[in-house]
């Protein structure tokens, strides 16, 4: 069987996204260029997982390698919903991370999920070099895209605004509210 690999070195537009209300959402990364547009879905954990690792990617290059980084931007980036029609091309099962010196740019891999596959991983690799990455079954369809820093921090800003759009957090359990309330472990049951 033929995989895909989606590759944009680099992207018009890399953005995390949901379609669907709050509580139903489903989790998107969507890349655009070259006339293509692809999407991935993924879970809520796999987005939040990676502004998280990239935002320490970022750091450790620039304390490694001396790169150079820019700030979190102050202004409001890209706020657009994802580009129509949003068609899954493929599940997300791991996503990879690495940082290439050469070109001072992140890359981000997202594989399919295989059909044992039943945890999500995320590695992070400080040099692209493929020789020396284990790589995951060959045979899964990929999404690479290869970011500037400066693409990367508009990113991980897009992608927890994202996170964070959701249901709010009960103020006493934590869990999230729905509109019509929810059954509150600390009111002993009762709706809140």
């Amino acid at each position: 069987m033929t995989h895909q690999v989606h590759a944009f070195e680099p992207p018009e537009r890399f953005v995390a996204g949901t379609v669907g209300p709050p509580g139903e959402r489903t989790f998107f990364l969507q890349a655009r260029g070259g006339g293509r547009l692809v999407s991935v879905a993924l879970e809520k954990v796999q987005v939040s997982l990676l502004a998280e690792k990239l935002e320490e990617l970022l750091a450790e290059a620039q304390r490694r390698f001396g790169v150079d980084l820019p700030e979190a931007p102050a202004v409001v980036g890209d706020n657009e919903p994802l580009d129509t029609p949003v068609d899954e091309e493929f599940r997300v099962g791991t996503l990879g991370l690495a940082f290439d010196v050469d070109s001072a740019t992140v890359v981000i891999e997202a594989i399919a999920a295989g059909e044992t596959e039943a945890e999500v991983e995320l590695g992070d690799e400080e040099d692209d070099d493929e020789d020396d990455v284990e790589e995951p079954d060959e045979d899964l369809d990929r999404l690479r895209v290869r970011l500037t820093p400066e693409a990367t921090r508009e990113f991980i800003e897009r992608a927890r605004r994202v996170v964070n759009g959701g249901r709010p957090p009960c103020p006493l359990c934590g869990e999230p509210l729905d509109p019509a309330g929810h059954l509150c472990p600390r009111h002993n049951g009762y709706h809140r």
